[in-house]
């Protein structure tokens, strides 16, 4: 990834909940690097921080120390037309579609907004019905069955597949994937996986993965991060640091993956 841009990092990214006694660390002074068109998987259990760190990524957390940099120049965010445009170029997809949608918006409100964002306000509405059903058709929707319905009167696979049509209109630079297939089927997990990749390969994207299985994190990743605690305790590309880990807690989170034909061992269940 050297020959590559660097699209956004960030250096002693730290954020603390509460105060003095009652303080909790969730990002710990994290430094990382994430280049164009690069996939990341950032690793970890439950509380290991890697979902606020995401949140601090889009800007709906602010940090207590630290500093993001979007193509190598300080982020502003600083008001909610900065937020704005920031958000033109980094994007999400989070694990529960249920409460990903404003229930009041019907579908058609949804996938317009997109196209508004990316200036298309002016648009004939011939040409955003065409927008909006192309971004459709690559989810595998049909928009004339979709448009002038709520979202809560689709399938929780098909609001998945709702919210990757939204990042098709958008073609953010960066799309941060928050555990997006945690709820719905395997059948479904591998096709909202398939089509992630493909926009990914269509616009160029940096696709970040906040994930628990390292399994996934082996398939698709090209760098890895493993987060303990608030900090990475170990990065590198897929293959060195699951092939080949360093620390004990990613040695425990492979050794926690269950294999069909072994025996599974639990000893390292608390």
């Amino acid at each position: 990834m050297a020959e590559r841009d660097i699209c956004l990092n960030g250096t002693g990214l730290t954020k603390v909940f509460g105060l003095r006694r009652q303080q909790t660390v969730a990002v710990d002074h994290v430094d990382f690097e994430f280049h164009e068109g690069e996939i990341i998987s950032i690793v970890g259990e439950s509380g290991s921080g890697k979902t606020t760190l995401a949140k601090m990524l889009l800007g709906l957390v602010n940090s207590t120390e630290g500093e993001v940099y979007f193509k190598g120049v300080k982020r502003d965010i600083g008001s909610q037309g900065k937020k704005r445009e920031y958000w033109k170029n980094i994007q999400a997809i989070f694990q529960d579609p249920f409460s990903s949608y404003n229930i009041f918006n019907k579908i058609d409100t949804v996938l317009l907004d997109c196209i508004h964002m990316r200036g298309g306000r002016k648009l004939p509405g011939a040409k955003k019905v065409e927008l909006m059903t192309e971004a459709c058709g690559f989810v595998n929707l049909k928009f004339a069955e979709m448009t002038n319905k709520y979202p809560f009167e689709l399938s929780g696979g098909q609001m998945q597949r709702l919210m990757i049509a939204r990042i098709f209109l958008l073609k953010p630079k960066i799309l941060i994937a928050d555990e997006p297939t945690s709820m719905i089927d395997a059948c479904s997990r591998a096709t909202i996986l398939e089509m992630l990749l493909n926009l990914r390969n269509e616009t160029g994207m940096t696709l970040i993965f906040i994930t628990h299985d390292i399994g996934l994190a082996y398939f698709i990743s090209d760098s890895v991060y493993i987060m303990e605690h608030g900090r990475f305790v170990e990065r590198g590309s897929a293959e060195d640091v699951i092939m080949h880990p360093r620390e004990a807690y990613t040695r425990r989170l492979i050794n926690d993956v269950p294999k069909i034909h072994e025996e599974w061992d639990l000893s390292s269940v608390e």
